[in-house]
């Protein structure tokens, strides 16, 4: 009871995003014709979590590289988080084939896909995806930087920022009131993020509410070996690569799961990345990152870095397949991984973004689509697991990034750790 009470002491919101969840689910689950009306609940809070982000990254981002002269090892440093991105997402890929060959979900599953629902996964597919190297290089760069802020492109802002980072440092000292200006700027938006936190338990309630009323605790049961095919996956995931990652660079993995619990609560009941971002970057930056690494590399992993996304798409693939009887040898799977590659980089902005790539990559190579209409019954529900690990693998990276990079402080991270009360092996612990 005590430890409870303490855990309401030092994070009120955490605690009533908790209470939120599980108010909300059981909400759902008992009256279900009002709970599908509780979803303006989580579009307002993740519309308040949009109006932050475009100015906190670009005043963020600006104020790390210019301020803190790093232009020298900008290049090297987008080159380092290029290869990390890289190697992890591959990684993700194999992960979610290995899964779907050994225990085949699709062979066993149930067709629950109705006329509309095949309709709508028609639609998926004609929707337009960044499907050439050309095509995603092009989208990285904003025709107008208000545009880019107006549509949330993250990697776009990012962009626009660190050009203007560099002008700025060319300008000197002329460019110093604006610099300060940004410096403010950021520190403001850092303290509206929590002004905006005090509205996640709403924003939380509403999006599980609506999810549970809207498919039903009973289709868990329905789905129950493609839903235990991807929670294993996510967690060989963990364990295997997220865990291995910190363990190289000497940082407490568990201990950073739990310095990043708001956020990854948040992530895991609005299947939204980005309600968690902002407070997730202010919690980098107190863990030991600097501004200048956590302002380019979170941003740019929601981009280029989602593994559970990743991961949960060539499972899913073998999923649409399965159902439909084919058996794709390892020369098809391997094609379909060097696809994913790509299309899965470039659009994470686009709606329900999983099933339009997986819609798409399905019709490129002439696979029913019948698979993606069953999906879309509980895709909703696999959105939250494998946005919480996109969520935990781009903080990972961040970190990860910043010791490559010769720029993580332990003593901050130690210091934070105690701070808070997070109990975490000596030897992470630098005194």
């Amino acid at each position: 009871m005590s430890g409870l009470v303490n855990i309401i002491k030092k994070s009120n919101v955490t605690f009533w995003t908790l209470f939120a969840l599980a108010a909300g689910i059981i909400f759902g689950w008992l009256y279900p014709q009002y709970a599908v009306k509780m979803h303006p609940l989580a579009t307002v809070f993740l519309r308040m979590i949009k109006m932050i982000l475009a100015p906190l990254i670009f005043s963020t981002l600006v104020v790390g590289i210019a301020g803190h002269d790093n232009i020298k090892s900008l290049g090297k440093l987008g080159l380092k988080t290029i290869v990390y991105f890289e190697v992890v997402t591959t990684i993700a890929l194999f992960l979610g084939l290995f899964v779907g060959n050994i225990f085949k979900p699709g062979w066993e599953a149930s067709d629950h896909a109705d006329s509309a629902m095949i309709q709508m996964a028609q639609g998926f597919a004609a929707e337009s995806t960044h499907n050439s190297l050309t095509d995603v290089f092009i989208n990285i760069f904003p025709t107008s930087i208000t545009d880019a802020m107006a549509s949330g492109n993250l990697l776009q802002i990012v962009v626009f920022a660190i050009f203007f980072a560099l002008a700025a440092c060319a300008v000197g000292e002329k460019a110093k009131p604006v610099l300060d200006f940004l410096g403010s700027v950021s520190q403001i938006m850092f303290k509206f993020t929590g002004y905006v936190m005090w509205f996640a338990p709403f924003g939380v309630f509403g999006a599980i509410a609506t999810t549970i009323g809207h498919s039903g605790i009973t289709i868990l049961g329905t789905y129950l070996k493609l839903l235990g095919c991807v929670v294993l996956a996510l967690g060989l995931f963990i364990l295997f690569v997220l865990m291995l990652a910190c363990k190289i660079v000497k940082i407490p993995f568990w201990g950073l799961v739990k310095s990043l619990w708001e956020p990854a609560i948040l992530a895991f009941s609005t299947a939204s990345s980005e309600a968690a971002l902002p407070r997730a970057m202010e919690i980098l930056e107190d863990f030991g990152a600097p501004k200048n690494i956590v302002g380019f590399v979170m941003p740019a992993g929601y981009t280029f870095n989602l593994d559970g996304s990743t991961l949960y798409l060539s499972l899913a693939v073998l999923f649409c397949t399965q159902l439909v009887g084919i058996d794709m040898g390892i020369k098809e799977q391997l094609v379909i991984v060097l696809t994913l590659m790509l299309t899965s980089k470039g659009i994470a902005a686009v709606p329900r973004v999983g099933l339009v790539i997986l819609a798409g990559t399905l019709t490129t190579f002439n696979y029913p689509l019948i698979g993606v209409a069953v999906l879309l019954g509980i895709d909703q529900i696999l959105d939250m697991g494998r946005t919480t690990v996109n969520l935990i693998g781009n903080c990972v990276a961040t970190l990860v990034i910043a010791r490559w990079d010769k720029q993580f402080d332990y003593y901050k991270m130690t210091n934070y750790l105690l701070r808070n009360g997070i109990k975490v092996k000596e030897k992470y612990l630098v005194r």
